[in-house]
């Protein structure tokens, strides 16, 4: 494809391929086929310019792979897609801002081209709508903001200042633009992170495991499902065992046990096992796909501050007819009775609300912050406890083999050789670091083994020579497995061991050895923890499986005050509950599977952006950068939103408040309370617009 580079900077390069190079209806193809390439972060594609915007890993080879890309596009050869989350939510920004222009350019040239008496009869016909809505409000007993705008809509007619009724309608329609788009990008951020995103599946037939695109599935096909996938399907489990986090289902955060006849519906995430599934319902009519559609049809997806704004402005209505009839009643003046009327707390209320929180919203994710609704932000802003996961976390998850034991008369290369030979199946970070390690001194771990196990959320076992091998935590091996361990050899691994996390592997029941493993923490953790600390975060924790001596190493280098070691990933959310009961308001952060509970019982929960598919899914905020110091800033930034919106608040019912004033003492006339009333509101709201940090 033709194009011209208009802007280009290191990460950062946007393209120019000419007016309507492409159709709309190609532009989620080209988004999805750019977000595709590993080294691309964002994209954002225009069919009415031919402009392509993407941020991207800053390299030098990287960004000739984008210029390749670009220039052997063609879109039409592109398969057709389901729209990304990332690209619907760029379309509901475009249509707002298309519709907001459209909206202030049609008042416009309505005012400039269209003759008096005919917007006059506009006027009047719109009107009427208004006085009719906010009479069978009144009608069916409920005094809300519908009636004040009826009523002021009606009175400006009756005294024939139509212009003072077009302003307040064209408010009314700002504020209903804006609220159907927050909710519009609530729901689609919301629903997002519920939809099943999985393209291909394995399918069991005649004993072989074949992959398979899911929109080829039927019912009745028998799935496997591992450990860490999401389930795509509903269906009865017919094979095998394993814990399922059924979070977005139930909204219960523990992960339940699934087995032979039970139960499992698409969208939830396997935790930790292996099942295979005969189909019960796939595509549109699976469970989670139902909840989708109530989503998508509910009206409670606001900021709980913007809810409230809505609910004081209706509370205000009462005072404002109260101070139209005493006016009326003291002054006998209509024209300054109407001058009440004019006067609308609401407008700016329910206008400058969301416009802030859609604001900071933006502001986040131009951060790489991924914030899924203004609730989260208010969460964010309110909290006072922080617990964060050790591992990949507070550290960077890339940790290091330090020290291999041997006990038993093993060699410590026969140790090492054995447990990456074992690990070597389950690629988390610290089988990784026992592989490469085994790597590093030249050692060939070929099986010897039989099928290996995951024994959920503690370790693995296997068969080795016909005697039991289980590796993983002391509490799996030592106490669950029955490892035997003596005293001294306890004592050796206390000695040598350091603060290391220490992995323990046993054969036949003995101890054979233990792997020590390092995992420094993030260059930026004490800094960030600092940060957070400063913006009134109180209590700072760290939630781990590791060691005693590991977590307190690691604490005292970051400036933790409270830590948990050799914490099962269950226990991790029975914490979280047990801060909560006692009045914190907790945020979680976390990486990995066995954070999914934890982040799921959290006030507010983050992952990080290296975390695993169910942290991701399960958390409220995902950061897309790799540092810790942005929890700080979106603190700062989740502040800032709430300082603005008490700051508005204040400003209207003061500002306001003086109007009625100077309309009840004769001061305004009617006119120059609506205008004065009109100009604050556009005033308010555009500085709602601008950011909260510079």
């Amino acid at each position: 494809m033709k194009f011209r580079i208009v802007y280009d900077q290191p990460g950062r390069i946007r393209f120019r391929c000419g007016p309507y190079a492409f159709e709309p209806e190609f532009e989620g193809r080209i988004h999805k086929a750019c977000v595709g390439l590993s080294c691309v972060k964002s994209a954002v594609v225009h069919s009415a310019n031919g402009g392509i915007l993407l941020d991207y890993v800053e390299d030098a080879a990287n960004r000739q792979t984008i210029l390749n890309f670009i220039a052997l596009l063609n879109p039409k050869d592109l398969p057709e897609v389901d729209p990304e989350t990332d690209f619907q939510l760029q379309s509901l920004d475009d249509n707002f801002q298309n519709n907001l222009c459209k909206m202030i350019a049609r008042r416009y040239l309505m005012r400039w081209f269209v003759p008096l008496p005919i917007r006059t009869a506009i006027t009047v016909f719109r009107g009427l709508k208004y006085v009719a809505k906010g009479l069978s409000t009144l009608a069916s007993g409920h005094l809300t903001v519908d009636v004040l705008d009826g009523a002021a809509i009606g009175a400006s007619m009756l005294q024939k200042n139509y212009e003072s009724a077009g302003t307040v309608m064209f408010l009314l329609g700002v504020s209903g633009l804006l609220e159907d788009y927050t909710k519009a990008r609530t729901r689609t951020a919301l629903t997002g992170s519920l939809a099943v995103k999985v393209d291909k599946v394995w399918v069991v037939k005649d004993g072989v495991d074949t992959l398979v695109d899911l929109k080829n599935v039927q019912v009745d096909d028998m799935v496997r499902i591992r450990s860490g996938a999401m389930i795509p399907v509903d269906g009865t489990v017919v094979e095998g065992e394993a814990f399922v986090n059924e979070s977005t289902m139930t909204g219960e955060s523990r992960a339940v046990l699934k087995n032979e006849g039970k139960t499992v519906f698409a969208g939830t995430i396997l935790d930790e096992g292996s099942i295979v599934v005969k189909v019960r319902a796939v595509n549109g009519n699976t469970k989670i796909q139902k909840i989708i559609e109530l989503i998508d049809h509910s009206e409670d997806l606001k900021a709980g501050i913007q809810s409230r704004a809505e609910h004081l402005a209706d509370r205000i209505v009462p005072f404002s007819f109260l101070g139209f009839g005493l006016t009326l009643l003291f002054t006998r003046n209509i024209t300054k009775a109407v001058s009440i009327l004019m006067v609308d707390y609401s407008c700016a209320i329910k206008l400058s609300t969301p416009i802030s929180v859609i604001s900071a919203l933006r502001e986040a994710a131009d951060r790489n912050m991924t914030v899924k609704g203004g609730k989260y932000l208010e969460e964010f802003a309110l909290a006072d406890t922080i617990v964060f996961d050790k591992t990949g976390t507070l550290t960077k998850a890339e940790p290091k083999l330090q020290k291999v034991i041997a006990f038993d008369g093993r060699a410590e290369d026969e140790i090492l050789k054995i447990a990456a030979c074992i690990e070597e199946h389950f690629p988390h970070s610290m089988a990784r670091a026992i592989v490469n390690g085994a790597a590093e001194r030249g050692i060939d771990h070929a099986e010897e083994h039989a099928d290996v196990k995951y024994i959920v959320a503690h370790g693995i076992a296997t068969a080795l020579n016909g005697e039991r091998a289980v590796i993983g935590s002391r509490h799996f091996v030592i106490e669950d497995e029955c490892v035997t361990m003596t005293a001294e050899q306890q004592s050796r691994i206390d000695s040598e061991g350091g603060a290391a996390s220490v992995i323990y592997l046993g054969i036949g029941g003995k101890l054979a050895g233990v792997l020590c493993i390092s995992d420094p923490p993030r260059e930026e953790a004490a800094v960030a923890i600092k940060r957070l600390r400063e913006t009134g975060i109180k209590n700072v924790v760290m939630i781990t499986g590791d060691s005693h001596k590991a977590a307190e190493r690691t604490a005292q280098i970051l400036g933790i005050d409270t830590f948990y070691a050799q914490v099962l990933p269950e226990d991790k959310h029975n914490y979280v509950e047990r801060m909560k009961a006692e009045g914190k308001r907790v945020i979680m952060v976390g990486d990995g599977i066995n954070d999914a509970p934890a982040l799921a019982a959290a006030n507010v929960s983050v992952a990080m952006s290296d975390a695993s598919d169910i942290a991701r899914e399960t958390a409220d905020v995902t950061l897309r950068g790799e540092n810790l110091e942005d929890l700080a800033e979106l603190r700062v930034l989740s502040q800032k939103l709430m300082n603005r919106i008490q700051t508005n608040y204040k400003f209207i019912v003061a500002f306001n408040t003086g109007l009625l004033a100077g309309g009840f003492f004769g001061f305004l006339s009617p006119t120059t309370s609506a205008f004065l009333h009109n100009a604050s509101t556009m005033a308010i709201c555009a500085k709602s617009m601008t950011k909260l940090r510079t």
